[in-house]
């Protein structure tokens, strides 16, 4: 609708003002005015009455731009009128609000109980203990790295996510960077590369590494180990990771059009400018298990040492426990891996993608924990939560499972002034946070939404102490699945460990059979993300029943 009062209203009123101040000034504005009103109404309704391109408009003149401004109109409705405080998506107001409060240090605080039914099906708890921790952890951290590790980190359990400059303002990466420095936790990157912007400020980093291998990759596109130890070796950067899939968009790739591909971007992504950027669907650099752990120790030499994790959002469960074999195989163990959930966001994504196609966090989740633990790797390999993180209790239940530390991409954005107005694939974020445009980004005060960034990063982890210090335990790596319990209908709730399998440790390697996983382990191959093609031909009868019910 912007567009279209570029086009024909905004033109049209400059000229009948032009006008009407050279023919009604005499007799006085308020008259030149209604004149000038009536005039402008009219010429539309000749414009609608002769245009072709709107069935509506030429059919009800004027009238038909009404259904124009309720559309444009209704998010925002929605979002501010309409919608209870829980109901709205991708975040509801409660969350929103949260957000902002922490972020901008006032009352987090609610009065008179909870707003949820806590009879609903959603409904979930976190068993509390008689005995509560006195002197709780009020910002625990995790050790990464493994014995092929020479320079381990200490990683905050709450970072903010994957999120890339280009998808991001300049101001809004200053931002989120420096309030990662004030707050003692790392920014990952995103797979757009390592700018100016990521190294202002001397935040932690975590460099993400995608198919594209930007900041890393030659003339052709294909990884070049020189620059990338130049960038992986830098003291900002403490781990990397390579990204396999993202949750919002998973096996999709990605297409950055020539008209966004400004010369800085470029010089970031070491790509030329002003041409279209692609990132492939898949990786260039290695195509089997076994080749995407030697690229990653390879990664890890390169660095100096530092840490190397994998990033993905889970799918075929066979994939994950051909990576289980491939590190049995070659001995080569990745720092951590991080679960991208399907609910995960995204600057543009097509809808089917969105809605439909990957596994959510909590499955994922347990899946991964499964087949870590059942491979006895998990002593080896961190794990990580990643998808719609904005609370102590989302943090809580995320560890509980599984995770040992969790990443947040939206409620950081949130935490440095957006509003989700939705318009981050359109170039027009109003808060500056997802847009190129220089006038939008003024909007953005990196001192101050950084020291918001900061702020909310401190109290989320204050209120998940205090949540951890009410289960017994002064650390979260305590918490286990039978802590948190799940609503199941109104009369029934039971823990996650009566509800998911949680296998025993290195179970899938002595007796697989024992497990509700044989099927896709023994189809799992660590020469091939294919399955082994004589086993899947014998799928049980029970197969899809059976993957319903464990992932």
């Amino acid at each position: 609708m912007i567009d279209l009062l570029k086009r024909t209203i905004v033109p049209m009123v400059a000229i009948l003002s032009l006008l009407a101040g050279l023919i009604f000034l005499p007799w006085g504005w308020p008259l030149g005015l209604l004149i000038l009103v009536t005039l402008a109404i009219i010429g539309l309704g000749v414009h609608d009455w002769y245009q072709t391109r709107w069935t509506i408009a030429r059919n009800y003149p004027v009238a038909g731009w009404i259904r124009w401004l309720f559309y444009d109109l209704r998010p925002y409705l929605r979002a501010y009128i309409v919608e209870d405080d829980l109901e709205g998506t991708p975040y509801n107001y409660e969350a929103r609000s949260l957000i902002h409060a922490r972020a901008r240090g006032k009352t987090d605080t609610h009065p008179f109980g909870t707003e949820r039914d806590t009879a609903s099906q959603e409904y979930r708890w976190l068993q509390h203990s008689i005995a509560p921790h006195p002197d709780p952890d009020r910002s625990p951290r995790v050790s990464v790295g493994n014995d092929q590790t020479r320079q381990p980190y200490a990683a905050s359990v709450l970072n903010i996510s994957a999120m890339s400059f280009g998808a991001l303002s300049a101001a809004a990466i200053e931002a989120l960077n420096k309030g990662a420095k004030a707050g003692n936790f790392y920014h990952d990157t995103g797979e757009g590369g390592i700018s100016p912007y990521h190294l202002k400020h001397g935040g932690d980093l975590v460099w993400e590494l995608g198919s594209g291998y930007f900041g890393a990759r030659d003339d052709k596109g294909h990884f070049d180990p020189g620059l990338f130890a130049e960038n992986a070796r830098r003291s900002e950067v403490k781990m990397t990771e390579i990204k396999l899939s993202q949750g919002a968009k998973p096996g999709h790739g990605g297409l950055l059009p020539a008209a966004k591909v400004t010369e800085e971007i470029a010089r970031t992504r070491r790509i030329p400018a002003h041409q279209d950027c692609l990132s492939p669907r898949g990786h260039s650099a290695f195509s089997t298990p076994i080749e995407m752990l030697e690229f990653a120790a390879r990664m890890r030499e390169l660095s100096g040492g530092k840490p190397v994790g994998l990033k993905l959002c889970v799918g075929q469960p066979h994939e994950v426990f051909a990576i289980m074999k491939a590190i049995l195989k070659t001995g080569i163990h990745p720092d951590f891996i991080v679960v991208d959930g399907a609910e995960g966001g995204t600057g543009a994504a097509p809808l089917e993608l969105t809605d439909w196609v990957g596994m959510p966090l909590q499955d994922g989740l347990v899946l991964m924990r499964n087949a870590l633990i059942g491979a006895g790797l998990r002593d080896k390999i961190r794990l990580v939560a990643s998808g719609k993180v904005h609370s102590g209790m989302g943090l809580a239940q995320n560890l509980a499972i599984g995770a040992d530390w969790c990443n947040a991409a939206r409620a950081f954005m949130m935490s440095v002034g957006c509003i989700q107005a939705q318009r981050c694939h359109l170039g027009t974020c109003p808060t500056g946070v997802t847009t190129q445009d220089k006038w939008r980004q003024r909007g953005l005060d990196v001192d101050i939404q950084s020291e918001r960034a900061a702020r909310f990063h401190a109290k989320t982890l204050e209120a998940l102490s205090d949540i951890v210090a009410a289960t017994g335990f002064a650390h979260p790596d305590d918490l286990q699945p039978h802590h948190l319990v799940q609503r199941i209908d109104a009369t029934t709730a039971l823990p996650m460990d009566r509800i998911y399998p949680f296998l025993p440790k290195a179970i899938l390697v002595d007796a697989p059979e024992e497990t509700i996983y044989a099927h896709w382990w023994n189809s799992a191959q660590a020469e091939s993300f294919r399955p082994l093609l004589d086993l899947m031909d014998q799928r049980a009868s029970s197969g899809a029943s059976i993957l319903a019910r464990t992932v």
